[in-house]
């Protein structure tokens, strides 16, 4: 789920393409600082309530799988827009990861993930913080890893992704409508 394109990717493909990868890494930073402070959020907070709570459970499941559908939908309508600009000014590394950081903090597509995806790997009746350390940890470093690579792949593909941006778009808008479909069938609560 953490690879395919959202916000996030778009963000940091734009600042590849524009400040160069090395940049990208503070923006990655930020990206999983937000995740993790919504990952336990999810897992210690609002999760308990959902798993003792399963009819809302499912509600905001079939919500989600609305959202993803509209979103996949959204993506690929939208026209792309013009990647090459002129105007670039210079960013501290500190708005490079407040950037990454507030951009993951308010996807959508993160706050749906977590309550979907984690409770299924954390049995809550056992030590379920060192299950959390250890999924968060894991995704964590998956995360930034994929962030990176999308920086790195971003950087090296410039020409053809100014050349083809609507391939993009298409290609976004179907993973997530496969994203939906897997959890309308698999998730049941």
């Amino acid at each position: 789920m953490f690879i395919t394109p959202g916000t996030p990717r778009i963000v940091i493909i734009s600042y590849s393409m524009n400040y160069g990868v090395q940049k990208c890494v503070w923006t990655a930073l930020g990206d999983v600082t937000a995740n993790i402070i919504q990952a336990t959020l999810v897992i210690f907070v609002i999760g308990s309530f959902l798993s003792d709570n399963p009819t809302i459970l499912n509600t905001l499941k079939w919500l989600g799988i609305a959202y993803l559908t509209y979103l996949a939908y959204d993506i690929y309508k939208s026209r792309p827009k013009d990647i090459n600009t002129k105007d670039i000014s210079d960013k501290s590394f500190f708005s490079f990861y407040k950037d990454g950081l507030l951009v993951a903090g308010t996807s959508p597509k993160a706050w749906m993930f977590f309550p979907f995806i984690f409770p299924q790997f954390i049995d809550f009746n056992s030590n379920y913080i060192v299950q959390f350390i250890i999924l968060i940890t894991t995704y964590v470093v998956l995360d930034f890893l994929s962030l990176v690579g999308y920086a790195i792949l971003a950087n090296k593909l410039i020409i053809w992704i100014k050349a083809n941006p609507k391939i993009i778009n298409t290609i976004s808008a179907c993973v997530i409508i496969f994203i939906a479909i897997i959890i309308a069938f698999t998730q049941q609560y």
